[in-house]
Parts: C-alpha cells; sequence; structure tokens
C-alpha cells in the first residue's frame, strides 16, 4: 500500500479564501503542510512559479498537481487522482 501524496497548502494571514479552504480540509480529515507565503520567500517563489507570477492564495500543492484558489472537493479529488495513480 502506497502512501498519500503530500498536500502542499500556501496561505497568507488574512485571507478569507485560505481560512475556508483550511477548514474544510480540516472537516474532511486530510492532513496538510501549511505554508505562510509571508514568512516564507521560498514559498512566495513557488507560488508565483504557479500563479502566472502572482502570489495568488490558497494555493495547494497535491503530488504533481497544483491549484489556484480550489474548492476542498478539488483538493480531495486531486488526492485521489495522485493516489488512483501511485497503484
Amino acid at each position: 500500500m502506497s502512501e498519500s501524496p503530500q498536500i502542499t497548502f500556501y496561505w497568507r494571514p488574512g485571507c478569507g479564501f485560505c481560512m475556508l479552504l483550511e477548514r474544510n480540509l480540516d472537516r474532511l480529515g486530510l492532513p496538510v503542510d501549511k505554508r505562510n507565503i509571508w514568512d516564507d520567500p521560498e514559498a512566495a517563489a513557488t507560488v508565483r512559479s504557479i500563479a502566472r507570477g502572482n502570489e495568488t492564495v490558497p494555493t495547494v500543492v497535491v503530488g504533481e498537481i497544483a491549484m489556484v484558489n480550489p474548492s476542498a472537493g478539488q483538493v480531495l479529488a486531486a488526492l485521489e487522482r495522485q493516489t488512483s495513480d501511485a497503484v
């Protein structure tokens, strides 16, 4: 049995969309690796590379899938897709 891909959640303080997504991911019981783009220059650079030069959050990376402002359902679908690809 393979491990689930890691969910990396890029956020910043005061972001309402980030808080909503985090709450919904918590409800689904999904563990996430949270990275504050205001405290972590490398995280901010990663977000810019995904979001066409912008620091748009939430940005979520699941395995090889990167998403800007996804819903919890999109994150779950990406996780399921990455998990099924790994089998």
